[in-house]
């Protein structure tokens, strides 16, 4: 069984060959307006995967070509009547499932200082192996409405998905200020600033905002960090809530160059740094989408950060 450090470095060593593979970040992902394409969900819970495990299951996607964002276990699959399709030659061992992480809660007794006997839970890291349902075999035709192109109904319309973004940005009641030709977040004044929307097109605003959104976010959450990763949270955050939305991400790779480098040193240095940046940029895409879900809508995080 790996270590807690083995599981660590596996899974940035991972992530790191993807950045430096070039092309999109593992974060972005091409925008497909298809009921089934999306952010990575488990098929039996319908919850969204959380924490590191999204760009995990991106970087499996692009590197086979999946196009679903339907995954499930080998036995959750086997209990829906699907079977798993055997690990074709040209595939290396070990890289056909894709291993997903999750925090399990431990309990153990211990002995205060009057050596009275107390329970303290700590987390142990976990792992499991995932599929898509691009992986089960095509005689499954009870699972085919999970299939890209499959689906029953329709996608959002693209006037929709810019509208629900629009009500995101406004609900969170931030002051976004417009003018000039920078977009940036001025803690000391708590303020956005972004160029009109006239200046770029729907989606580079939209994302532009998010990323913003997520800077706006760090006090609020209490966040405190390096340069380099608030720059890497508020990436990621932005994806994860333009895909939330249902608008494309931009393949304008100019902000994730100038970082490309200090992410990269910081993940060799330290495994445990896009563990966190994940993480947080999690946290930061559900508190920007709290102001407009309504409690029922809350999503459940499927796995602990």
């Amino acid at each position: 069984m790996p270590s807690q450090n083995e599981i660590r470095e596996r899974v940035t060593k991972t992530i790191i060959q993807a950045l430096e593979q070039g092309g999109l970040p593992p974060w972005k992902r091409p925008w497909r307006n298809d009921v089934n394409a999306g952010f990575p969900t488990n098929v039996v819970s319908g919850k969204k995967y959380r924490g590191i495990n999204p760009l995990l299951l991106r970087i499996a996607s692009i590197r086979h070509n999946f196009q679903s964002k339907w995954w499930a276990t080998f036995k959750q699959w086997d209990e829906l009547g699907g079977r798993v399709m055997r690990r074709p030659d040209d595939v290396p061992a070990g890289q056909w499932g894709q291993m997903l992480v999750f925090w399990k809660p431990v309990a153990t007794k211990v002995n205060d200082e009057n050596d009275k006997e107390t329970k303290e839970t700590y987390f142990v890291l976990k792992t499991f192996t995932v599929f898509n349902i691009d992986q089960v075999r095509n005689d499954a035709k009870n699972l085919d409405h999970l299939r890209v192109g499959y689906g029953e109904g329709e996608a959002q319309g693209m006037i929709d998905n810019y509208l629900d973004a629009k009500r995101v940005v406004e609900a969170t009641g931030a002051d976004i200020r417009h003018g000039g030709n920078e977009a940036y977040y001025r803690p000391g004044c708590d303020f956005i600033q972004l160029p009109h929307q006239s200046q770029m097109g729907l989606n580079e605003y939209y994302e532009t905002a998010f990323h913003e959104l997520c800077h706006w976010s760090e006090p609020r959450l209490n966040w405190k960090g390096s340069y380099a990763e608030g720059e890497l949270i508020a990436e990621i955050g932005s994806c994860f809530l333009a895909e939330e939305v249902g608008i494309p991400t931009t393949d304008d790779l100019r902000n994730h160059a100038t970082y490309l480098q200090s992410w990269l040193t910081a993940m060799r240095e330290d495994s445990k740094f896009i563990f966190r940046a994940s993480s947080q940029a999690a946290k930061a895409a559900d508190f920007i989408l709290s102001f407009s879900r309504t409690p029922s809508a809350e999503p459940e995080p499927a796995f602990a950060d």
